[in-house]
Protein backbone atom coordinates (compact mmCIF):
# COMPACT_ATOMS: atom_id res chain seq x y z
CA UNK A 1 0.00 0.00 0.00
CA UNK A 2 1.01 3.44 -0.57
CA UNK A 3 2.48 5.58 2.10
CA UNK A 4 -0.34 7.77 4.08
CA UNK A 5 -0.53 10.92 3.14
CA UNK A 6 0.04 13.98 6.05
CA UNK A 7 -2.66 16.42 4.11
CA UNK A 8 -5.72 16.54 6.49
CA UNK A 9 -8.06 15.10 4.03
CA UNK A 10 -9.64 11.78 3.88
CA UNK A 11 -11.51 10.79 0.79
CA UNK A 12 -13.50 7.48 0.63
CA UNK A 13 -13.61 4.86 -1.99
CA UNK A 14 -15.56 1.63 -3.10
CA UNK A 15 -18.39 0.66 -4.66
CA UNK A 16 -21.43 2.08 -4.35
CA UNK A 17 -23.35 0.61 -0.94
CA UNK A 18 -20.25 0.34 0.99
CA UNK A 19 -21.28 3.30 3.79
CA UNK A 20 -18.91 6.15 1.79
CA UNK A 21 -21.97 8.80 2.48
CA UNK A 22 -23.62 7.70 5.50
CA UNK A 23 -19.79 6.88 7.12
CA UNK A 24 -18.44 9.81 5.33
CA UNK A 25 -20.93 12.53 7.60
CA UNK A 26 -20.16 11.05 10.96
CA UNK A 27 -16.57 10.90 10.14
CA UNK A 28 -16.78 14.38 9.34
CA UNK A 29 -18.19 15.33 12.55
CA UNK A 30 -15.95 13.32 14.64
CA UNK A 31 -13.53 15.38 13.37
CA UNK A 32 -14.62 18.72 12.91
CA UNK A 33 -14.22 18.59 9.10
CA UNK A 34 -16.53 19.94 6.26
CA UNK A 35 -18.24 16.64 4.77
CA UNK A 36 -18.93 16.09 0.47
CA UNK A 37 -20.19 13.45 -1.56
CA UNK A 38 -19.09 13.84 -4.68
CA UNK A 39 -22.40 12.70 -6.32
CA UNK A 40 -24.33 15.21 -4.24
CA UNK A 41 -22.29 18.16 -5.01
CA UNK A 42 -22.44 17.35 -8.93
CA UNK A 43 -26.08 17.19 -8.41
CA UNK A 44 -26.23 20.59 -6.80
CA UNK A 45 -24.54 21.89 -9.58
CA UNK A 46 -26.12 20.52 -12.17
CA UNK A 47 -29.75 20.78 -10.84
CA UNK A 48 -31.05 17.40 -11.93
CA UNK A 49 -30.60 14.26 -10.45
CA UNK A 50 -27.62 11.15 -11.79
CA UNK A 51 -30.05 9.32 -13.51
CA UNK A 52 -30.52 12.28 -15.80
CA UNK A 53 -27.12 13.26 -16.31
CA UNK A 54 -26.61 9.54 -17.15
CA UNK A 55 -29.97 9.90 -19.57
CA UNK A 56 -28.71 12.90 -21.46
CA UNK A 57 -25.28 12.29 -21.63
CA UNK A 58 -24.36 8.82 -20.53
CA UNK A 59 -21.80 7.76 -18.72
CA UNK A 60 -19.08 9.57 -20.37
CA UNK A 61 -20.85 12.73 -19.74
CA UNK A 62 -20.97 11.79 -16.16
CA UNK A 63 -17.51 10.76 -15.66
CA UNK A 64 -16.16 14.24 -16.99
CA UNK A 65 -18.50 16.77 -14.66
CA UNK A 66 -17.30 13.92 -11.94
CA UNK A 67 -13.32 14.35 -12.77
CA UNK A 68 -13.74 18.24 -12.44
CA UNK A 69 -15.95 18.24 -9.31
CA UNK A 70 -13.27 15.85 -7.76
CA UNK A 71 -10.04 17.99 -8.86
CA UNK A 72 -12.17 20.80 -7.21
CA UNK A 73 -12.93 19.32 -3.83
CA UNK A 74 -9.97 17.71 -3.09
CA UNK A 75 -8.22 20.94 -3.66
CA UNK A 76 -9.41 21.88 -0.20
CA UNK A 77 -8.55 21.23 3.43
CA UNK A 78 -9.52 19.07 6.08
CA UNK A 79 -12.41 17.55 4.01
CA UNK A 80 -14.11 14.23 4.20
CA UNK A 81 -15.19 13.30 1.00
CA UNK A 82 -17.46 10.69 -0.14
CA UNK A 83 -16.17 9.53 -3.91
CA UNK A 84 -18.64 7.97 -6.42
CA UNK A 85 -18.14 3.95 -6.97
CA UNK A 86 -16.68 5.03 -10.63
CA UNK A 87 -14.32 7.83 -9.21
CA UNK A 88 -11.72 5.72 -9.56
CA UNK A 89 -11.92 4.90 -13.40
CA UNK A 90 -10.31 7.79 -14.07
CA UNK A 91 -6.77 7.47 -13.65
CA UNK A 92 -6.48 11.49 -13.07
CA UNK A 93 -8.93 10.72 -10.04
CA UNK A 94 -6.94 8.24 -8.81
CA UNK A 95 -3.85 10.97 -8.78
CA UNK A 96 -5.63 13.76 -7.38
CA UNK A 97 -6.72 11.13 -4.25
CA UNK A 98 -3.60 9.65 -3.88
CA UNK A 99 -1.87 12.67 -3.69
CA UNK A 100 -4.32 15.49 -2.10
CA UNK A 101 -5.07 12.90 1.00
CA UNK A 102 -5.76 9.90 2.64
CA UNK A 103 -7.51 7.37 0.59
CA UNK A 104 -10.04 4.80 2.50
CA UNK A 105 -10.84 1.90 0.48
CA UNK A 106 -14.22 0.50 2.27
CA UNK A 107 -14.26 -2.77 0.87
CA UNK A 108 -17.62 -4.98 0.82
CA UNK A 109 -18.98 -7.77 -0.62
CA UNK A 110 -20.90 -7.38 -4.07
CA UNK A 111 -23.84 -9.83 -1.63
CA UNK A 112 -23.69 -7.17 1.06
CA UNK A 113 -23.76 -4.35 -1.50
CA UNK A 114 -26.93 -5.75 -3.23
CA UNK A 115 -28.68 -5.66 0.48
CA UNK A 116 -27.59 -2.49 0.66
CA UNK A 117 -28.78 -0.89 -2.30
CA UNK A 118 -31.64 -2.84 -3.79
CA UNK A 119 -34.13 -0.38 -3.07
CA UNK A 120 -32.47 2.82 -4.94
CA UNK A 121 -33.97 3.86 -7.84
CA UNK A 122 -30.93 6.60 -7.84
CA UNK A 123 -28.34 3.91 -9.08
CA UNK A 124 -28.58 3.83 -13.15
CA UNK A 125 -26.13 1.58 -13.60
CA UNK A 126 -27.92 -1.21 -10.97
CA UNK A 127 -31.44 -0.89 -13.28
CA UNK A 128 -30.98 -4.22 -14.91
CA UNK A 129 -32.60 -7.57 -14.77
CA UNK A 130 -29.47 -9.21 -12.33
CA UNK A 131 -27.91 -6.49 -10.30
CA UNK A 132 -26.20 -8.85 -8.31
CA UNK A 133 -24.36 -9.81 -11.79
CA UNK A 134 -23.56 -5.99 -12.52
CA UNK A 135 -22.35 -5.39 -8.80
CA UNK A 136 -19.91 -8.56 -9.11
CA UNK A 137 -18.71 -7.45 -12.66
CA UNK A 138 -18.13 -3.83 -10.97
CA UNK A 139 -16.53 -5.31 -7.85
CA UNK A 140 -13.91 -7.49 -10.11
CA UNK A 141 -13.16 -4.70 -12.61
CA UNK A 142 -12.95 -1.87 -10.28
CA UNK A 143 -11.44 -3.50 -6.86
CA UNK A 144 -7.94 -3.61 -7.97
CA UNK A 145 -8.24 0.27 -8.91
CA UNK A 146 -9.32 0.67 -5.61
CA UNK A 147 -6.76 -1.11 -3.91
CA UNK A 148 -3.81 0.53 -5.93
CA UNK A 149 -5.72 4.21 -5.01
CA UNK A 150 -6.14 3.30 -1.48
CA UNK A 151 -3.81 4.50 1.49
CA UNK A 152 -5.88 2.10 3.85
CA UNK A 153 -7.99 -0.74 3.42
CA UNK A 154 -10.63 -1.70 5.86
CA UNK A 155 -13.75 -4.70 5.19
CA UNK A 156 -16.90 -3.52 5.37
CA UNK A 157 -19.28 -5.92 6.90
CA UNK A 158 -22.82 -5.63 8.09
CA UNK A 159 -21.87 -4.08 10.69
CA UNK A 160 -23.10 -1.00 12.67
CA UNK A 161 -21.58 2.34 11.36
CA UNK A 162 -20.13 3.47 14.50
CA UNK A 163 -18.44 0.16 14.75
CA UNK A 164 -17.15 0.51 11.30
CA UNK A 165 -16.07 4.35 12.78
CA UNK A 166 -14.21 3.03 15.53
CA UNK A 167 -12.48 0.66 13.32
CA UNK A 168 -11.33 3.01 10.91
CA UNK A 169 -9.99 5.99 13.67
CA UNK A 170 -8.00 3.59 15.14
CA UNK A 171 -6.60 2.60 11.82
CA UNK A 172 -5.95 6.15 11.01
CA UNK A 173 -4.43 7.48 13.99
CA UNK A 174 -2.00 3.52 14.27
CA UNK A 175 -0.96 4.73 11.04
CA UNK A 176 -0.49 8.10 12.10
CA UNK A 177 -3.23 10.26 10.45
CA UNK A 178 -3.26 13.38 13.44
CA UNK A 179 -6.47 15.66 12.79
CA UNK A 180 -8.11 15.51 15.96
CA UNK A 181 -8.70 11.36 16.35
CA UNK A 182 -8.54 11.86 20.27
CA UNK A 183 -12.07 13.46 20.11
Amino acid sequence: MPAMKTAANLFLIGLMGAGKTTLGRSLAARLDFDFYDSDLVIIERTGVSIPTIFDMEGEAGFRAREAAVIDDLTRLNRIVLATGGGAVLSAVNRQALKNRGTVVYLHAQPSLLLERTRLDKNRPLLQVADPLSKLTELYQARDALYRAAAHLVIDIHNQHCQHTIQQLLSLLKSEGFHANLNR
